[in-house]
């Protein structure tokens, strides 16, 4: 039973990776981007790190073992550095492209204009 959960989070970890980066491919402008790695990337992240908890806390209680416990803290610790910098290294491109002038894709800007105008894609 706890394998399966284990399996689920990784799961849905890989899952999540596997759409930020296909992201990085599909999406039209570097704002898009980030957008999509960011958002992809923390969540994959936070399934991933859920996944190693799991782990620990069932070989903790299988064998007694605490440096399991450290394994469990150690990703945790990760985890809040990562929520911590993949936002604000994000809004830090984001910040510097919008500086520099880069311009949002034409196709954004239109469906944006749509959504204001209340028409339907």
């Amino acid at each position: 039973m706890i394998e399966s959960i284990i399996y689920v989070f990784l799961a849905i970890s890989i899952t999540f990776n596997l759409l930020g980066s296909f992201s990085l491919h599909r999406f039209p402008d570097v704002y898009t981007r980030l957008h999509g790695a960011t958002k992809c990337t923390t969540f994959g992240t936070i399934f991933a790190v859920l996944a190693v908890v799991v782990h620990a806390i069932w070989q903790i209680r299988e064998t007694g073992d605490p440096k399991y416990l450290q394994m469990a803290l150690h990703s945790v610790v990760a985890l809040i550095a990562l929520m911590l910098t993949n936002p604000t290294g994000a809004h830090a491109i984001a910040k510097a492209a919008h500086l520099s002038g880069y311009k949002p894709a034409k196709a954004v800007i239109d469906a944006y204009e749509r959504k204001l105008r209340g028409e339907r894609a």
